[in-house]
């Protein structure tokens, strides 16, 4: 057996669903993070279970041919980017393995047998996978020194890695982090920054326990300056009350030629760049003709609902958050959209009235834990042609797929989309048909 702190060899030959790299040695399993598949490495033993054990890095001996150099300092310690050692073209292929692997183990499909027509598309990646997100969002407070810190929570714990440069965020985020933290209050929580990457439109948004003062860097390019209030003890960042300080309360952004109003709280695809690659997908997959009636469930802010509108007859949206869907009706409007309507609940609650028109289509683009199964139940009763299920973990994925297929349809186009380099996260985008002799 195995004691803590020995000193271990072992090859790699695979990565767990959060991007640890898994060794074999003397048949006895290890998990070992920043490793990659090919490395020798040598590292020292953290904790040991009957069949399998956790251990920390210590050298590589031979690396991998797909070992690449971090350009981040802070990569081992910052629970963010998980994979940066890993060259990005085989970050693709393991995201692309991931949701094949997720999809045959959890809904049981058989992508080399019955499943083989399938159309499973290669992971579609990014030209730089660099300062891509228009998103971050930063932890504030005092570390052990009583220095005062933002950044990012080290893996598996609240202890806050200092990190004023994100390399995956934009460069702005420097200059107003540091601004920041030279005004600590105690009851600061977050930072969060948002930036419209076809505007240059910049949101920063404090997140603090109660109302406070504080100023940002007077430049340009930050139009908009808001305090979030959130008093209560959870993980949730952002509380219910945000109070404008400065400018309108929102920027702008563009996802192709449409026009979106984004608050603090709305939900907006973190890579401009990505999710236009992402919906286009979407959009083909839903084949409109200028006939059909779509229904965009999860629906936020009507960022996939417009875009589907040029399109479809009549598109509906529903989302559960009341901003988000008032959100959503105003930007319809800017975009001159009059076939789109907007209904606030649950999804599952809203497409079981009598009153609505049967869909063709239906889209949905639900949280990380996937679709309500009384949501699924309803789409099936609805019977569309065609459901577009875009997911942002294909785990819940595979489950969601595997209760519609059951219900009568039949998979038939996987594509995943990278939208955040350097983590395990992936996106996927996929095409349910109605199969041949089904109800509708």
């Amino acid at each position: 057996m195995y004691s803590k702190n020995q000193i271990i060899q072992v090859n790699i030959v695979d990565l767990s669903h959060d991007g640890e790299g898994i060794g074999k040695n003397d048949a006895f399993t290890w998990f070992i993070k920043d490793t990659v598949p090919g490395d020798v490495v040598e590292a020292s033993v953290m904790k040991v279970k009957k069949t399998y054990g956790y251990a920390r890095l210590q050298r590589v001996i031979t690396p991998s041919p797909d070992r690449t150099e971090g350009q981040c300092p802070l990569a081992r310690s910052c629970g963010g980017c998980t994979l940066q050692v890993m060259r990005y073209d085989a970050q693709l292929k393991y995201k692309k393995k991931k949701v094949r692997n997720n999809l045959e183990h959890i809904g049981g499909f058989d992508f080399d047998g019955k499943d083989s027509r399938v159309e499973f598309g290669d992971t579609i990646g990014m030209e730089n996978p660099w300062r891509y997100r228009n998103k971050s969002q930063y932890p504030i407070g005092i570390d052990k020194n009583g220095k005062v810190v933002a950044g990012f929570y080290a893996a598996h714990s609240h202890n806050i890695i200092d990190c004023e440069d994100c390399l995956i965020g934009t460069e702005e985020n420097r200059r107003i982090i540091e601004c920041i933290k030279k005004q600590y209050d105690p009851a600061m929580r977050h930072i969060l920054i948002r930036k419209g990457f076809k505007t240059g439109q910049i949101m920063v948004c404090v997140v603090a326990e109660k109302k406070i003062d504080f100023s940002v860097p007077d430049e340009p390019g930050i139009t908009t300056t808001v305090l979030n209030i959130n008093d209560k003890d959870t993980n949730v960042i952002l509380g219910d009350r945000t109070i404008v300080l400065r400018g309108p309360g929102y920027i702008e952004d563009y996802i192709g030629k449409l026009k979106f109003r984004i608050s603090a709280r709305s939900f907006f695809q973190v890579n401009p760049i990505q999710v236009e690659k992402l919906y286009g997908k979407a959009i083909e997959y839903a084949a409109l003709t200028g006939n059909e009636v779509v229904w965009d469930l999860y629906c936020g802010i009507g960022t996939i609902t417009l875009s589907l509108a040029e399109k479809a007859k009549k598109v509906y949206g529903v989302e559960v958050v009341e901003q988000a869907v008032k959100d959503a009706e105003e930007n319809a409007r800017i975009n001159g959209i009059e076939n789109a309507r907007f209904y606030t609940g649950k999804a599952e609650d809203v497409i079981r009235r009598e009153d609505f028109e049967k869909p063709d289509v239906v889209v949905v683009d639900p949280p990380r834990k996937g679709c309500d199964e009384r949501c699924l139940e309803t789409i099936l009763k609805m019977q569309p042609e065609r459901i577009v299920y875009v997911s942002c973990d294909s785990a819940t994925l595979a489950r969601d797929l595997r209760i519609l297929c059951n219900g009568g349809y039949n998979l038939s186009r996987v594509q995943p989309v990278d939208m955040f380099g350097h983590s395990v996260h992936v996106e996927t985008c996929v095409l349910l048909t109605k199969a041949s002799g089904s109800e509708g």
